[in-house]
């Protein structure tokens, strides 16, 4: 317990995470609307779009209306989602996104053609060439992603080695341009992480690079989304993405009904109970979710946007 950390960065993508699986269509009034909701809670960083393909990806055809019409709260960084050099030039064109570059890979390269269509040479390119758009723009490429670093519905269990691996060749790629990555985030696409294989994979990158801060990208597809979150506190992880309300899924995960990330009220609730600070406020959060699932008309997974926080019942009960 000696890694626990006494804060963690939640890093919000319900709204891109949503919105690109979503049969919708979502009006993009009330796509801003939720995202104008999340500013309000104390949250610091929130994705707010897609810019991929609207023929592969219709629910964020309308990416750079969203990301016009936002209300940007000071204190709060924007940021966007792009897979290749077209969406990271119109990520650049849009008004008001923190831009800080990021280059991702996978371990499994048929989960590779499945949401990218490109192989992992081809990816290697791709990402030369993104990082060397962000270098003509000024902005620094800081963070590297690892998709299916727990296991892949195509190619079944992920060793440790292959992520490490998979690790290595995205901070070579980054080395030979000049950029010092600073942030590992390890992805577990399809939800087969478990609290072991969690400890395992993290265990094996912070061996392996201990100056790095390592991010939890975490799937709740079979319900083990917050222990997994839990398993990541216990081995010094302190910065993980998240998804209000339980929001999204992995549109080429070829999983039906795959669960979104873990869903944020949850970790903040379990993070306040254990004395963990988020800078969240849970209450308005709660009422984020619950316009979340108003706006895409169906029951949406978080638990405690359904319970509650325990503050009122304390309250009541002194």
């Amino acid at each position: 317990m000696s890694d626990m950390p006494s804060r963690v960065t939640i890093q919000e993508e319900g709204p891109r995470e949503g919105f690109q699986i979503e049969p919708g269509p979502i009006p993009t009034e009330r796509k801003i609307e939720l995202i104008d909701a999340l500013s309000e809670t104390g949250l610091e960083k929130i994705q707010v779009a897609s810019f991929v393909n609207p023929r592969r990806v219709p629910g964020w055809a309308d990416a750079e209306a969203v990301v016009a019409g936002i209300k940007k709260k000071p204190g709060v960084r924007y940021h966007a989602l792009w897979l290749n050099e077209q969406g990271l030039l119109r990520t650049l064109a849009a008004e008001g996104l923190e831009m800080k570059g990021s280059i991702s890979t996978t371990t499994s390269e048929k989960f590779m053609r499945n949401n990218t269509n490109r192989g992992f040479e081809e990816n290697d390119q791709v990402q030369r060439n993104q990082i060397a758009i962000c270098k003509e723009n000024g902005v620094p490429v800081e963070r590297l992603g690892v998709m299916t670093a727990f296991g892949c519905n195509f190619e079944g269990e992920i060793s440790s080695g292959k992520v490490l691996i998979a690790v290595e060749r995205m901070l070579a790629i980054a080395g030979e341009a000049g950029e010092s990555i600073k942030v590992i985030s390890l992805a577990d696409t399809m939800g087969w992480a478990t609290p072991l294989s969690i400890k395992r994979i993290v265990g094996a990158v912070r061996e392996r690079w201990p100056e790095h801060r390592i991010g939890l990208h975490l799937h709740d597809t079979r319900g083990q989304g917050i222990v997994n979150a839990y398993a990541g506190m216990e081995v010094g992880v302190d910065l993980f993405d998240a998804s209000v309300a339980g929001l999204g899924g992995c549109p080429f995960a070829k999983l039906k009904g795959a669960a979104g990330n873990v869903c944020t009220e949850d970790l903040v609730f379990m993070c306040e109970e254990m004395g963990i600070a988020t800078g969240v406020d849970l209450d308005r959060l709660i009422d984020a979710a619950l316009l979340a699932e108003d706006i895409v008309g169906h029951p949406l997974p978080g638990a405690v946007m359904r319970g509650g926080s325990l503050g009122a019942l304390r309250r009541q009960s002194a």
